[in-house]
């Protein structure tokens, strides 16, 4: 009997966008899982990170979260639930429900844990997935986003990340191996950025940390794994140019270099051992992204385009529905007059303004170096290089209490 999964990952639950919640759009694709789950028959679900955007999510972001586990179960009675903490999620609360989820078949990873010799507690983060009759086929890698210490150590004193995650794939794997009937097959969960992958431009959700150091090869995934479902490049796509190895992307657009782009969860589907077919499944949009116009234009003739957009009466009454807008003009100087005309162009207008691109004339040979442009400034996440400076200095995670507190002189300075 064939075994079904379901692959996604960095839901990102309780994010804004440009300073819009996105409640609705998470709330539409979180229902349209649920009934996909039910209609494809799917045996296990596995969510490869990043479920939270932030590390202590709102009540609100929480409470989706759970309610959606209850009604995946309710709808497909014997459904799987595999769940691994990424860097957005804070490991011990996402666990800290486990007693409880057990009861809905559903398993958290978000820490690596150690046996009281200090070896790597493998145990914990190994997960059998069955069919629909209760069988065994297959077990599940579990491994959460790793830090720096949470791979098994090196006898050489100079041991690098990238080399750190890649023993941890390898000698899991090994010890899974041992264990498993031949007929089972071995899938890998994980969350990290591998070597090649391709990235959203002006994702600002989605950070590369360590210059790109940190990067895996697709060689760390022992051929030996029948499919690997990774999350962290929010960018659905194959990785090292292998079939089973691959990253499902974030449901909602992240970005407006996504204009074009399908979002997608992936279908995969199991027999004796080996995956025997693997289908992306296309994610309805909720709300549509438009760049007006598509190549910068003139002050006027941007304003005409944005005349053009259709009013509140033909958008309808549910403004999280309203397509968001970025503005995209060409001037010859800074005009500070020019987002109030934007503004008031689209006062009664079926859209949500998030941004307003300006471009100059090159001024080549003026002697004049080009440092960082805002939009790079804006790429560049305070509380991810926050976590990243505490945990290379103390070899830590960030304590709650301190990104609270940096959280709201955020929040007060940006007001």
């Amino acid at each position: 009997m064939a075994l079904r999964l379901i692959h996604t990952a960095d839901w990102h639950l309780g994010q804004t966008f440009f300073g819009y919640d996105r409640e609705v759009e998470h709330q539409a694709f979180l229902s349209w899982l649920v009934h996909l789950l039910a209609e494809r028959e799917a045996d296990v679900l596995l969510i490869a990170g990043d479920v939270f955007d932030v590390a202590n999510p709102s009540a609100m972001a929480q409470r989706r979260f759970y309610h959606f586990l209850k009604e995946a179960n309710r709808l497909n009675p014997g459904l799987q639930i595999v769940v691994i903490a990424g860097n957005h999620d804070s490991a011990i609360r996402l666990e800290a429900p486990n007693p409880l989820l057990e009861e809905l078949s559903t398993s958290i990873v978000g820490m690596v844990r150690r046996t009281e010799s200090g070896t790597i507690d493998f145990d914990s983060m190994l997960i059998p997935l069955r069919n629909r009759a209760g069988a065994r086929e297959a077990w599940c890698m579990a491994v959460p986003y790793l830090r720096q210490g949470d791979y098994p150590a090196a006898e050489a004193s100079q041991d690098s990340y990238r080399d750190g995650v890649a023993r941890m794939y390898e000698r899991f794997y090994t010890y899974v191996d041992q264990l498993r009937d031949p007929s089972e097959a071995i899938v890998a969960l994980g969350h990290l950025h591998t070597t090649g992958a391709e990235l959203s431009d002006d994702d600002r959700s989605e950070r590369v940390l360590m210059g790109g150091l940190e990067a895996i090869p697709a060689d760390a995934f022992g051929l030996g794994i029948a499919y690997t479902a990774l999350g962290h490049i929010h960018k659905a796509q194959r990785v090292g140019g292998r079939q089973d190895v691959r990253y499902a992307g974030s449901p909602l657009p992240m970005s407006f270099s996504e204009k074009n782009y399908k979002h997608q969860v992936v279908e995969v589907e199991i027999s004796a051992g080996e995956v025997t077919r693997i289908e992306p499944v296309e994610i309805p949009l909720v709300a549509e992204l438009r760049r007006v116009p598509d190549i910068a234009l003139p002050p006027e003739e941007v304003l005409s385009r944005l005349a053009g957009l259709p009013d509140q009466e033909e958008g309808g009454a549910d403004k999280s529905a309203w397509p968001y807008v970025e503005v995209r003009v060409s001037l010859k100087e800074p005009d500070p007059t020019f987002r109030h005309r934007v503004e008031e162009a689209l006062e009664n207008k079926a859209v949500r303004l998030t941004s307003i691109v300006p471009s100059y004339p090159d001024r080549k040979g003026d002697g004049l170096d080009q440092g960082l442009t805002y939009t790079d400034l804006r790429k560049i996440d305070p509380i991810e290089m926050l976590r990243h400076t505490f945990a290379v200095k103390y070899g830590g995670d960030l304590p709650e209490e301190m990104e609270r507190l940096f959280n709201e002189v955020i929040r007060e300075v940006s007001i």
